[in-house]
């Protein structure tokens, strides 16, 4: 596959993924979705790597989620609600190497989601970790949801999505959102003393390891399923659009409104 929305490179035995459109604050489209599955499998199954290593181009965002001028009712592409999220999101479980997520600005809605699958998640102090969904009529009722319950606690993950406030790289470390946050200009090399610390540790004890973490939480894909079949018929409705317009016109939503 020809990429255009992701770069891939291989340094080290560690493969890093980049979501490359920083004009849209690293928000995923379909194709970006169908880019990212695609090197997620090449690296996964490539024996020479060890480490897997997802990040956002540029300093403005690590990811923010489903670009909403591809969203009309249903994103541009194919899946339940337009995209292949669930590929996505099972990809980065699945592969039997460690993913760390290396945040840099923000990582908001799916992209909090997805730093949130990765196994380890490393944060600059410019971080800001959040949920978004119910401000422009959407939810992730899956991972989003149940997964990130059993991370950081009911409570907090209720407050996340019923709130949608924005986190520091700090708070999200107290929350365990993330594992450590350093200044931005240390980022990359901390990113890499993990890896390579990683790297000295045996790849088929760290797969059953990751196995064995994901049996637990397995249930969470059928939950995942069932929530965003709801979601898609959610998009169709009036409130959802509203929500979706209202982010596009800038402007506070109307959903009590109607």
């Amino acid at each position: 596959m020809t990429y255009e929305d992701i770069l891939y490179e291989i340094k080290d035995s560690v493969a890093t993924i980049t979501i490359n459109r920083p004009d849209k604050y690293n928000a995923f489209r379909a194709q970006t979705c169908e880019e990212l599955i695609h090197a997620f499998q090449q690296a996964g199954w490539d024996k020479s790597i060890g480490v897997i290593v997802l990040t956002g181009a540029g300093h403005k965002a690590f990811c923010t989620g489903g670009d909403q001028s591809a969203h009309a009712g249903h994103y541009d592409g194919r899946g339940v609600i337009g995209l292949p999220l669930e590929e996505l999101q099972g990809v980065i479980r699945d592969v039997p190497k460690p993913v760390i997520a290396k945040v840099r600005g923000y990582a908001i809605g799916g992209g909090h989601v997805l730093a949130l699958l990765c196994d380890l998640t490393l944060a600059a102090e410019s971080a800001k970790f959040g949920q978004v969904g119910p401000k422009v009529g959407s939810v992730d009722p899956g991972f989003g949801t149940a997964y990130m319950a059993r991370v950081i606690g009911e409570k907090r993950a209720r407050e996340v999505w019923y709130l949608c406030r924005q986190y520091s790289a700090a708070e999200a470390v107290q929350m365990g959102l993330a594992n450590k946050a350093v200044p931005d200009a240390e980022l990359d090399a901390e990113v890499d003393r993990w890896c390579a610390e990683i790297m000295e540790k045996s790849p088929t004890a760290l797969a059953l390891a990751k196995r064995s973490f994901n049996a637990d939480t397995a249930h969470i894909a059928g939950i995942s399923a069932l929530g965003l079949q709801a979601v898609s018929l959610f998009y169709g409705t009036e409130e959802s659009q509203e929500g979706v317009r209202a982010f596009q016109e800038k402007r506070k939503p109307k959903f009590r409104d109607r």
